[in-house]
């Protein structure tokens, strides 16, 4: 699919899978199966069993960089995302990097993402401007989703300061940056699901990427709710270790194939009610 913008591709990845899942894909090597925390290569064999496992559910994988890196597995990476791209070419893979650097430095980090490593999206930092994230945005078949509300309880210190608070001001800025809504997205977490409405009326049109459901325990209902678009989709749902560590026995995968599917399946039937009640104006 090379000619189709990043905002074409997530669409037909949400059609075609019917899912607004995204597997989180972090390792930790005292949560594996010891066969693969044994393995010189156990993190891509690890990776590998997960992805198969969690495919026929899921519309993206999203690996965190600092993950490998200390583990000195970027290699691994690399194999992974190959991986999914040669195996299950429909789904995206997104970066979880959270770059944010001056203009010149930013340049290194997107060939490093989108040309390293291949990667059909990555996670940005806006800290220090609008220049450092223009770099990502040279590559029009690639996504930009721009931290905006994070889940983690310290997000307030800064997130929420200024009226109206940051996290707006970015929401707004991303939404209102013309020529670029096709690479455009945002972060924010389930933890927050009153401030994720609050950032889809800012960003009607733009996809979320939500961390926060499973182990930081954010509202599915609230987050689905507040969150899905005019479409009944715009969400990318990321859920990392109460799914891939659901068990280090013989059985990981059944049972991660299970939770996936379990999981997959409760998002569809909140959001087919949803849409429901709006066609029906129930509330």
């Amino acid at each position: 699919m090379p000619h189709l913008s990043f905002a074409d591709r997530l669409k037909r990845a949400w059609a075609d899978t019917r899912s607004l899942l995204c597997v989180g894909l972090d390792p930790l090597m005292n949560r594996m199966p010891l066969a693969f925390a044994r393995s010189s290569q156990g993190v891509f064999e690890f990776n590998r069993e997960i992805i198969a496992a969690t495919a026929p559910y899921a519309c993206a994988f999203k690996p965190q960089i600092a993950h490998y890196s200390a583990l000195e597995a970027e290699d691994q990476l690399k194999r992974t995302i190959d991986w999914i791209r040669e195996h299950y070419p429909g789904h995206l893979v997104i970066l979880d990097a959270k770059r944010g650097d001056i203009e010149s430095t930013a340049r290194f980090y997107a060939v490093e993402a989108f040309e390293r490593y291949e990667a059909h999206a990555v996670t940005l930092n806006p800290y220090l401007g609008i220049s450092s994230l223009k770099p990502f945005l040279d590559y029009p078949d690639r996504g930009c989703f721009v931290l905006c509300r994070t889940s983690n309880a310290d997000s307030a210190e800064f997130q929420l300061q200024g009226d109206p608070p940051l996290y707006l001001q970015i929401a707004s800025r991303m939404a209102g940056w013309r020529g670029k809504e096709k690479s455009l997205g945002l972060v924010a977490g389930a933890t927050w699901p009153e401030d994720l409405g609050r950032i889809r009326q800012q960003a009607p049109n733009l996809p979320i990427l939500v961390p926060g459901i499973g182990t930081q325990q954010g509202d599915l209902v609230a987050t689905l709710e507040h969150g899905l678009n005019i479409e009944g989709n715009g969400l990318i749902i990321n859920v990392t270790r109460s799914l891939i560590y659901s068990s280090t026995a013989s059985d990981f995968c059944e049972r991660v194939n299970a939770k996936a599917a379990e999981l997959s399946g409760r998002i569809n039937r909140i959001r087919d009610s949803i849409r429901s009640q709006k066609k029906t104006g129930g509330s």
